[in-house]
Order: structure tokens, then sequence, then C-alpha cells
């Protein structure tokens, strides 16, 4: 069954959802990329691992840990022995706990040299809220920035606070940057939102090369029949994170029109 969004799916930004949408879709875009840039370039799957204690880091879904005691019945003799009740009932709280989160990236190298020509980054949660890993993104996003490699930044989340540039003025709900080398301070941002399909961006490389053009609502499509979203995916619930009033009204007669409420 197709996703029944034009373009982005509300219910795949879910934080249960989004870490395997993440894997799929870097893994996708190499497969398709590769055997367009062969045999000048190859496509690298990287990953980018760091630890971090931020309570917004944690797992979902993971049980609390009961310990529980047999009853047993005893003599009464054995009873006798006083015991302070407690003063105050203790409160449950939450210790930092250090979690490894590994994101995954694109890399685009020069066959022979190992030139890096093109990042490509698709935004996971971590780097669109504060802490270590948007520390982490931005650091490594400044460093490409300042040299000449190419940077194509996928932004396919609602929530969170967007990647900075100049034009501030610009609002949208999802977002794709490509922002070539040899053209900075200037790049290109395809700016849409849920009722658009998600646009085609070319994948900027050396001058001259011909450049792939990366149809992310095609790769979507297919991650989306692939992995079966449609079996996992509960329409008749609002979306996680929730729409806006107006957002969720045209959420709403689209999934009545496709009778999935």
């Amino acid at each position: 069954m197709p996703s029944p969004f034009p373009g982005m799916n509300p219910y795949l930004e879910h934080p249960e959802l989004f870490p395997g949408l993440h894997h799929w879709l870097i893994i996708e875009i190499a497969r398709f990329l590769s055997p367009q840039l062969r045999p000048k370039y190859r496509v690298a799957v990287e990953v980018r691992m760091y630890e971090t204690t931020d309570e917004n880091s944690l797992l979902v879904g993971i049980p609390d840990v009961t310990v529980k005691s047999r009853q047993t019945t005893t003599d009464e003799k054995t009873t006798n022995v006083a015991i302070a009740a407690p003063t105050k009932q203790p409160m449950r709280v939450t210790i930092p706990m250090p979690l490894t989160i590994r994101e995954g990236y694109l890399e685009v190298r020069e066959v022979g040299t190992e030139a890096l020509i093109t990042t490509i980054e698709i935004l996971s949660p971590s780097n669109k809220r504060t802490g270590k890993g948007r520390q982490m993104y931005e650091e490594k996003r400044e460093q490409v920035l300042g040299s000449r490699t190419n940077l194509v930044e996928i932004d396919l989340l609602r929530k969170g606070e967007p990647m900075p540039f100049f034009d501030n003025g610009i609002v949208s709900h999802y977002r794709i940057l490509v922002c070539r080398g040899d053209r900075r301070p200037y790049a290109d941002l395809y700016a849409f939102n849920l009722q658009d399909a998600i646009p085609n961006f070319p994948l900027p490389l050396r001058s001259g090369d011909n450049e792939p053009v990366i149809d992310l609502q095609a790769l979507l499509n297919e991650v989306y029949d692939v992995s079966g979203y449609d079996l996992v995916v509960d329409y008749s619930q609002e979306a996680v994170p929730a729409l806006s009033e107006q957002d969720a009204v045209w959420a709403d007669a689209l999934l009545r029109e496709k009778g999935l409420r």
C-alpha cells in the first residue's frame, strides 16, 4: 500500500519510526547514486557516533524495572518487631545514563585521490534540538562550509530548530539545502510543506561533471513500500509530532478520502 501523502509522510516523523526511516533513506540514496557516479566517484556510507546524557535522547519504550517480593505467612510470635513507618514516600527520578548515538550520512569521494567532493546529510531529531547531537553536527557543518566540499542537507522533520541560513524570513515545514563549494556564501534552498511533493534536486559534483538528479520522493515511496510502514502506522490516530490545526484538518480530509479513517 503506498503512502497516502503526496510528499513527506508526517506519521514517519514519530520518534520510534524516524531512526529507521533515516537509515533506509541513507542506503537508498547510496544505491541510487552509486551506478550513476561510477567510475569517477564512489559513495561511502559513514556513521557519526557520540555519547550523550541528554534527557531528550533517552530511548523510548524501555520498561521500568520492578522488583517484587513474594509474601510469606509468618507466626504471630515472629511479627512483634517494631518497624518505623517511612516519614515520606520517595520520588521517582531519572538519572543521566550515557547513550551511544549513531547517525549515518553519505560522502561522495573521487576514485583514486579519495578527495571528498560532497557530503549528504539527513538531519536527525538530535541535530535539531539543543545538546551534544546539534553541537557535533554544527561543528561538522561549519567545517564543510569552510572548505570546498559541497553540502546537501535534507531536513524532513517539522519539530526542532532548523539549521541557520541568513534569509531567516523563509518558513517551511521541510527543506533541502544544496550548497556548492565554489558558490558560497550562496546556496539553493528547496523549501516545501506538508501538502507538497518533495522537490527533485541535483547532486553537486566537480564543475563540468554531469550531475544526477535525486528524486527523493520516489525513494521515500519505495522505502514506505519495502519496509511495510502501512502495517505499522495507525492513521486513525493523530500524527506525532502534532500537526497544526489547519494541517490536521487537511490531513484528516486526505486520510478520509483514502479510506484510512
